[in-house]
């Protein structure tokens, strides 16, 4: 009897969490500026442009004195100010705001593999 007991009450906590957890919890009814219901789709916010970076104005990014850290790497300029290897604008004695293409594809160790993930802010042109 208390195994039937406790299969039941494992079935119906599935069953709960189940309909639970497929329910809406937002119930707000959106309004515009002036507090009136409104159905209009809220505008998707606007992509930033990609920015287009010469070197020149890539070492802008070094990382110090609390500038950003940037870095190019095949063309493709990231954003590595808050990755804590990065940390000053420096890693493993390369520095922030330049190209590192040759140094991240040949020098180090784990390639271009630890940059998935990290913010691209634009490319190097």
């Amino acid at each position: 009897m208390k195994k039937t007991t406790l299969i039941l009450s494992m079935i119906m906590l599935v069953l709960s969490l189940a309909l639970f957890g497929c329910s809406s919890t937002d119930d707000t009814i959106p309004e515009n500026d002036d507090g009136n219901v409104t159905t209009e789709e809220p505008a998707a916010p606007e992509q930033a442009e990609e920015k287009t970076f010469t070197l020149d104005e890539l070492e802008e990014y070094d990382g110090k004195d609390g500038a950003k850290a940037y870095i190019a790497v095949d063309g493709v300029v990231y954003d590595v100010t808050d990755v804590k290897p990065w940390s000053g604008g420096e890693h493993n004695g390369y520095e922030a705001g330049k190209d590192l293409t040759e140094e991240i594809k040949n020098v180090s160790p784990h390639g271009v593999s630890k940059l998935e993930g990290i913010t691209v802010v634009g490319k190097l042109g």
